[in-house]
């Protein structure tokens, strides 16, 4: 799990992966440390009528990902994919934070895990569950949200607590971490990408600082789970 002890609005964010267009290798430590809801709607071939048609294909994909690496073949490149530079961004970041879980991982130390699959669940369900399983990890969703980044970030954004926990849901919520980690400056030419990576690393203890390591190695089992190399080249084949 991603735990970070820490009061600041950008060291509270924790953890997730995904990907856009480009492989860049990995360090492998992904799988065991999250679970997902395997459920017809969610890592089948059929269409959920809930998801728009760009993140079924993204299920899709991460579903026959995970397939392979439970039966035995280990994918050694990190994917990357999306329609923007910030939609391959959150890919880079959620495939350090979450696997092939995305949208629907819970960290793999929680004991006591939700009823339904994250996406299935609203904000105020996910309190809820967070109350009644206290002292376990509760890391949740494609960027690893732990409870109090994720009510920060729900004050910050106006949304409602019967709000769906979706895909849309949780991007528009890392908007804000990137936001704290400074990527219009970086956009602009006014902050350079090294400082910039480094940013992320502190919001997301899934990404190695450019020591290489996390920068909460060690903490609540923390650990980054791509190297530095493969976070630039990740970062350098997203802006060019």
């Amino acid at each position: 799990m991603r735990f970070v002890p820490s009061k600041s609005p950008v060291a509270l964010a924790v953890c997730l992966l995904l990907p856009c267009s480009g492989a860049f290798a990995d360090t492998g430590l992904r799988a065991e440390l999250f679970t997902a809801y395997e459920t017809p709607a969610f890592f089948a071939e059929g269409r959920d009528p809930f998801l728009q048609d760009d993140t079924q294909l993204e299920l899709r994909q991460r579903a026959r990902a995970s397939a392979a690496r439970v039966s035995g073949r280990v994918d050694d490149a990190l994917p990357i994919f999306g329609g923007t530079a910030k939609a391959r961004l959150l890919s880079l970041i959620a495939a350090a934070e979450a696997g092939g879980a995305g949208y629907d991982a819970v960290q793999h130390g929680a004991r006591h895990r939700p009823a339904r699959a994250p996406t299935r669940m609203t904000l105020r369900d996910i309190f809820d569950w967070v109350a009644a399983t206290p002292g376990q990890p509760h890391a949740i969703g494609r960027y690893q949200f732990i409870p109090a980044t994720l009510r920060g970030l729900v004050r910050r954004s106006g949304l409602s607590l019967d709000t769906r926990f979706t895909p849309h849901t949780q991007d528009r919520l890392a908007d804000l971490l990137l936001a704290d980690a400074g990527l219009a400056r970086f956009e602009r030419g006014a902050m350079d990408r090294r400082s910039f990576m480094n940013n992320l690393a502190r919001i997301w203890a899934g990404l190695p600082a450019s020591h290489g390591r996390s920068h909460y190695h060690g903490v609540a089992g923390n650990r980054a789970t791509i190297s530095w190399a493969s976070f630039e080249r990740g970062i350098s084949a997203i802006y060019r």
